[in-house]
């Protein structure tokens, strides 16, 4: 129901794609905004909609996608998000200014832009907990000196500057929490006067009053030139480089950059759907594709003979291994590598497969490999409906059919949605 000024930019299969310039006037239904920061911030771009329109709206896209390459299946609408507010357990924050010379600000990209980042003290998809450590790392920086100058954030185009980003992650469950500093190596940040303020900055952070605990408290070195969160070397400042969640029962050992669903009460309702498609896997062996660090596989794993991992980040499949042991599941193996080449290497086909793939869907050469098993069935998660969706057009020409298929809300007042689909073979 908006009115919009749009700029076209491809045309693709008779379809338009581009970009949105402005709104020109809103929607009826936009009478609803939860968080101060909406305007400007770049996160949430569902935030003017009630709860339940949003719902709708993301159901009413799915659909549509669905039923342009399918009709003969029950789509079963959508699941809602346990949690609509405070959900996620992982952020990632940048470090720069609002305006150009501006002030230091961590926070999130303002809309629209690659440079300008927004502070969101009252970011209303985190804990409060996560909150307090966003506004004290920005308000000790702001204020901290090295070399008797003030610390300036990174530049992505000089590339030059100290920091970079910070990393929060919060078990739901358990309540820890591991805080990642991450800065280039410039600066004098590794000297001693260096290292005497990043204790200073632990010592600020541990005198927070909050509801959970601090599991550790790193300091990340990045020196790459792309604006990725990722360490070249860690340092630990407090505690330990990991933290413990739980999901449907499990335990499981969470490090900085471990895949780990961020809405974890979303995640049980999401792996419960997915544990109901696959049906019974008594006496099964079963192929958990992109695994990640092994959440699925081991959700499956007490009611199936055998179950195998596969992902492609190797810090994932030791950290899934490692999980396997922590629940006491000795029939779970992890294998690191790309599925491409994976399957080539396992010689015993399985009973049943399950599929996680990233946001881009699954290698069109690996997906024909999968599908040359010849199982009577298969379940998809997708977090991407477009991409679901050509992928589906893949298993329709081996005679697989979307049998059922439901939505879980992983992602309130963001644009997005997983997607769970059980298909089966055709009989002839």
């Amino acid at each position: 129901g908006q009115k919009v000024r749009f700029s076209v930019n491809k045309m693709r299969k008779g379809k338009a794609e581009g970009r949105l310039l402005e709104v020109l006037e809103k929607s009826p239904l936009e009478k609803f905004s939860s968080c101060p920061h909406f305007t400007i911030c770049g996160g949430c771009n569902y935030q003017s909609l009630p709860y339940e329109e949003q719902l709708k709206l993301k159901e009413n896209q799915v659909k549509k996608l669905l039923d342009e390459v399918c009709d003969d299946y029950k789509f079963e609408g959508i699941k809602r998000s346990p949690n609509q507010f405070s959900y996620r357990n992982k952020m990632e924050f940048s470090f720069g200014d609002e305006v150009k010379d501006g002030p230091l600000t961590l926070g999130l990209h303002k809309r629209g832009s690659f440079y300008d980042i927004v502070s969101v003290p009252d970011c209303q998809i985190i804990d409060e907990d996560l909150r307090k450590v966003l506004k004290t790392t920005q308000d000790f920086f702001r204020n901290a000196k090295l070399g008797g100058k003030s610390i300036d954030f990174y530049h992505k185009m000089r590339h030059e500057g100290v920091l970079r980003h910070l990393l929060v992650r919060k078990g739901l469950k358990t309540g820890e929490m591991l805080i990642c500093l991450v800065t280039s190596s410039q600066g004098g940040i590794d000297s001693a006067e260096g290292k005497q303020l990043l204790g200073k900055y632990k010592d600020t952070l541990l005198a927070l009053e909050t509801t959970g605990t601090f599991a550790g408290i790193l300091h990340m070195t990045n020196d790459s030139l792309s604006d990725v969160v990722k360490a070249d070397a860690v340092d630990i400042l407090y505690g330990k480089d990991y933290f413990y969640d739980e999901l449907l029962g499990l335990r499981f050992r969470i490090t900085p950059f471990s895949f780990f669903q961020t809405n974890s009460a979303g995640a049980e309702k999401l792996y419960s759907l997915a544990r109901e498609y696959i049906g019974d896997l008594t006496g099964k062996k079963v192929y958990d594709l992109y695994s990640g660090t092994g959440t699925i596989a081991q959700v499956l794993a007490p009611v199936a003979k055998e179950v195998t991992g596969v992902e492609i980040v190797e810090e994932a499949v030791y950290a899934a291994a490692e999980n396997a042991k922590e629940n006491q599941l000795d029939n779970c193996t992890f294998l690191a590598g790309d599925v491409l080449t994976v399957l080539d290497e396992l010689t015993e086909a399985p009973d049943a497969i399950v599929l996680d793939p990233p946001r881009e869907g699954i290698h069109p050469k690996a997906i024909r490999k999968i599908l040359d098993y010849g199982l009577s069935s298969f379940v998809y998660i997708s977090c991407k409906p477009t991409s679901l969706a050509r992928d589906l057009e893949v298993f329709l020409e081996y005679g697989y059919q979307p049998v059922r298929a439901k939505c879980v809300d992983m992602f309130p007042w963001t644009r997005g949605i997983e997607t769970v689909v059980l298909l089966s073979k055709i009989k002839k």
